[in-house]
């Protein structure tokens, strides 16, 4: 099946400039799905445009963002088209408990739940184990994040703070914490980043945005495995 993704993304990308294609090669090599990035209720599109600028620039693959309250909005201003390059999911059904239905998702997957409080005896940043796959939660300024959230979180952690403002906002504490962590994963040779079947995934997924002809490269792809 490798093999055959491999084929197929030498076969596509033909239909690339080697720029772009060298691009997708670059870029994608430095992403990670060890590290994950979830947002609850965050109000500003100013803020959740940052954020998630942020997330791409640091090699996060995916985010995800839950709606109990609040629908959640880029400002394209600010977010660069970063959000293109992203898998987002939404977890926003009315009629659910989206925090609940995140964290439960994210389990199954394997994450360990994480959550940032402006709280100074939580746990230090620098102090949290990466050792396992990490889902770490960021709650809107106004109200933190919810109880559900908080009550099923397997760990909280803070971002020390010395002055007399409670906690920083949304963008900046999305922006400290992973710096801190991508930090850490390289300086401690952590296999953090997306294995060969992952990577070829995403690479296609994003030709895929690239390319409005994609579907028919891929039907004559099909057929040339079977001439």
């Amino acid at each position: 099946m490798i093999k055959k993704k491999q084929d197929f993304f030498e076969y596509v990308s033909e239909n690339l400039t080697e720029f772009k294609k060298q691009r997708i090669l670059d870029i994608s090599s430095n992403r990670t799905d060890h590290i994950t990035v979830v947002l609850e209720n965050t109000l500003e599109s100013k803020d959740n445009s940052g954020a998630i600028r942020t997330c791409e620039c640091f090699g996060i693959n995916s985010v995800y963002v839950i709606e109990n309250t609040i629908r959640y909005k880029v400002n394209p201003d600010v977010a660069m088209g970063s959000f293109k390059w992203l898998n987002i999911h939404r977890f926003n059904k009315r009629e659910n408990n989206n925090s609940l239905d995140s964290i439960n998702y994210l389990k199954k997957k394997g994450y360990k739940i994480v959550s940032l409080v402006p709280d100074r005896n939580a746990k230090p940043l620098n102090q949290l184990d990466l050792s396992k796959k990490i889902a770490i939660f960021f709650g809107s300024e106004e109200d933190g994040l919810s109880d559900e959230v908080l009550n099923n979180s397997d760990e909280l952690i803070t971002i020390p703070m010395h002055g007399e403002v409670e906690s920083f906002n949304l963008s900046a504490s999305v922006g400290m914490t992973l710096h801190n962590i991508i930090y850490k994963l390289n300086k401690e040779k952590f296999d953090y980043k997306l294995k060969e079947d992952e990577l070829l995934d995403l690479r296609l997924f994003w030709i895929k945005k690239l390319l409005k002809s994609y579907h028919i490269h891929e039907k004559r792809f099909n057929e040339l495995e079977l001439e």
